[in-house]
């Protein structure tokens, strides 16, 4: 079988072991290199170039829900953590009796034993599936339902995974502990949250002094949505402002900020574009943020 392997940046360490394996196996293998963000980013135009018979994606589970033109395995790349370790967030939730609980795709396979451990030790935990994640307690840089769907339930949050990317899409009003299993390190997150959130309420701010709007399309297959572009094109206008869509595969704030008469844009793909603000220099809307920018110049009228 002709197959592709694509793997996310922190993975293609993994990529030429891989290959191998899949080669011993009888397949004709070749090697995604472009850049890869999440289960979202399917390299779907480099498979039909080389005409492959199916992507196998590491690192993620399903994502891409759609028909998509060529069969695709995820295929998880799974990291265990030391249960016992977690027994570092418990002075940090004395107080707490009801806690939400989420984890990354690295690893959810034990978050159940997570959970387990959390109620010996005294804790009721909440915890859902959210729209996009396949599993219970999953959640991604771009849909932290899984923690949205009970937050009413719960008088603080635990993330169990490393990096800031996923927590940051926790908004909520309740305090955020975040465990890093590689170093087994607790940090309270509610300040690195609060930072992204009052950049978003700036960047809205000066988006109500702009006139002319780009708005952002991604091609790829798990971010697309002409949908919400053509409604913010259509809302706008109807505003008074001046807008055009842009496409392309990957956003560059470079190559973009050379239509220089835009004065904002408007991001209708992944929604963790929008706390690039900085490497824009310009506001950068999510459609939720267009909708709050449309409620303050609508009262205003």
């Amino acid at each position: 079988m002709r197959i592709l392997l694509q793997f996310p940046e922190g993975l293609k360490q993994k990529g030429l072991e891989l290959a191998k394996k899949y080669e011993e196996e009888g397949h004709q293998v070749f090697l995604s290199a472009s850049p890869c963000y999440g289960a979202c980013d399917l390299a779907i135009e480099e498979a039909k170039l080389i005409k492959a018979d199916k992507i196998v994606h590491f690192g993620h589970n399903k994502f891409v829900k759609t028909n998509v033109p060529i069969p695709i395995d995820y295929v998880p790349y799974y990291i265990d953590i030391e249960i016992r370790s977690l027994k570092k967030v418990l002075p940090y939730i004395k107080k707490f009796k009801n806690i939400g609980l989420v984890t990354t795709v690295q690893h959810v396979h034990q978050f159940e034993d997570m959970k387990a451990f959390f109620e010996k030790n005294g804790k009721t935990v909440f915890a859902a599936k959210s729209e996009r994640a396949t599993e219970i307690g999953q959640v991604l840089g771009c849909d932290a339902g899984a923690l949205m769907k009970v937050k009413n339930n719960v008088d603080a949050i635990i993330f169990v995974g490393s990096g800031m990317f996923h927590p940051l899409a926790l908004d909520v009003e309740k305090p955020v502990f975040g465990f890093n299993p590689n170093d087994k390190t607790v940090k309270e997150l509610n300040a690195e949250i609060e930072k992204v959130k009052k950049r978003r309420k700036g960047a809205i701010a000066k988006a109500l002094t702009c006139k002319k709007f780009g708005i952002l399309v991604s091609t790829k297959i798990g971010q697309f949505n002409i949908t919400q572009a053509e409604w913010a094109k259509k809302e706008l206008e109807k505003r008074g402002f001046e807008s055009f869509i842009l496409i392309a595969n990957e956003f560059d704030p470079m190559a973009i900020n050379n239509y220089m008469e835009f004065e904002c844009f408007v991001n209708t793909a992944c929604p963790r574009i929008a706390d690039d603000q900085e490497k824009f220099g310009k506001p950068v809307l999510n459609i939720e943020m267009l909708r709050q920018l449309f409620e303050i110049i609508d009262a205003n009228r």
